[in-house]
């Protein structure tokens, strides 16, 4: 029998326990805050279904056939244009469609990432990123964040240490705290990655999904000498099954990311590609986000009244702007891994704990849930056998 013999690479690379939580998340008595997935009530399957007959009645041998592996031109046009209405100058040539941002993640660790090199994250940060980076065999050198994001003093620090490469990034609704960096310290994030050389990579998922405050320009608009790779997604605001994002950065490094494209799946899918692009040509997208913004922003208050309902006094959680995430804090010494397995099978409840989402293995204290894709009676039931749960387990621990 043929013993396998795994490269370093994936023997290194740990699985994702937002996977393995889902799974049992999808039992039917469960009501789940686990994913970071949007709700299906949102997804506009008639129109959807409408714009696939059109295309596939009148380009439907074109969409079926190969395509370029930069992406269908008039999309990559409109999101130049697009881009470029918000400060951020690109052009058709400097846009790539990938499947999903996650792969942008990817095309930048083998681009740029040779084992042993640096990235610099913010503590806790994406973990679906982390595994990225870990699978190319890069040193991860977490910096602390807070309210607003990355903690500068730190980051400097980091940055003048001489062993980082690379900056990852999501400064706005951050997965999975929610935290938005302010102007300033965007711009001083700027002149840190100046300073010392550095490129990053802003993934921003979720800037389309605020649901109060100011909306605050990408990093990216200060970026005048190509430090800084934006990426973003339609996965929140159509539907993650098409497997749709872009990525803008200077001509010379985009070509390095399509070449990662070329070498991965040649492609994104066209028909996912066109679809999208319909939605934005045909002035379906904004209306359609605005309606998913009053259904998250109830599903996020409803979530924060429950919070002030059933949390006991000691745990402490955010109020996001925007995002799909409320981060929870109970006081150290409660570990959210051990309280999982009890949340799921005695109370019927799952959630996601913190420490995964942290590079150097802290945050045992912590859970992310997710308001998108629970209903407000699964909200208003969860929550209240979550808070009861915590109460028990901390009166137990004293």
């Amino acid at each position: 029998m043929y013993t396998p013999q795994f490269s370093t690479r994936i023997t290194n690379t740990s699985g994702n326990i937002i996977r393995e939580v889902l799974k049992l998340a999808e039992q039917s008595h469960i009501i789940s805050f686990a994913g970071g997935f949007p709700s299906p009530k949102s997804f506009p399957v008639e129109q959807v279904k409408q714009v696939i007959d059109e295309l596939l009645l009148s380009s439907g041998p074109e969409i079926l056939q190969y395509g370029s592996s930069e992406g269908y031109p008039a999309f990559r046009e409109y999101l130049s244009t697009w881009l470029t209405e918000r400060g951020i100058a690109a052009t058709p040539d400097e846009v790539l469609i990938t499947s999903g941002a996650q792969q942008v993640i990817d095309y930048m660790a083998k681009a740029f990432l040779n084992p042993g090199d640096g990235v610099i994250v913010e503590n806790p940060t994406y973990l679906a990123a982390l595994n990225v980076f870990k699978s190319y065999e890069a040193q991860l050198i977490p910096v602390s964040g807070d309210a607003n994001g990355i903690n500068l003093e730190e980051l400097e620090r980091a940055a003048a240490s001489g062993k980082a490469k690379m900056v990852y990034l999501v400064p706005t609704f951050a997965n999975p705290t929610g935290a938005t960096t302010p102007i300033e310290n965007r711009k001083k994030i700027v002149e840190i990655l100046e300073k010392y050389n550095l490129i990053m990579l802003e993934d921003d998922p979720y800037s389309r999904l605020r649901y109060s405050g100011t909306p605050v320009p990408a990093v990216k608009t200060f970026d005048k000498e190509g430090h800084v790779v934006y990426t973003s997604s339609f996965s929140k605001l159509i539907s993650p099954g098409m497997r749709v994002g872009f990525v803008t950065a200077r001509h010379d490094i985009l070509r390095k990311l399509v070449l990662g494209k070329q070498c991965t799946d040649v492609h994104t899918n066209n028909l996912g590609q066109r679809v999208v692009y319909e939605f934005c040509r045909r002035g379906i997208l904004e209306p359609h986000i605005e309606k998913i913004i009053a259904q998250y922003r109830m599903q996020r208050d409803l979530m924060l009244e429950m919070c002030e309902q059933h949390m006991p006094k000691e745990t402490t959680w955010n109020v996001p702007e925007g995002g799909l995430f409320l981060w929870l804090t109970l006081p150290a010494g409660i570990s959210t891994t051990d309280l999982l397995p009890v949340a799921i099978e005695r109370e019927k409840v799952a959630f996601i704990p913190g420490k995964p989402f942290y590079a150097d293995g802290s945050g045992e204290n912590s859970m992310r849930l997710n308001f998108s894709n629970a209903s407000p009676e699964g909200i208003t039931e969860g929550m209240k056998r979550l808070g009861g749960i915590i109460k028990e387990t901390l009166k137990n621990s004293k």
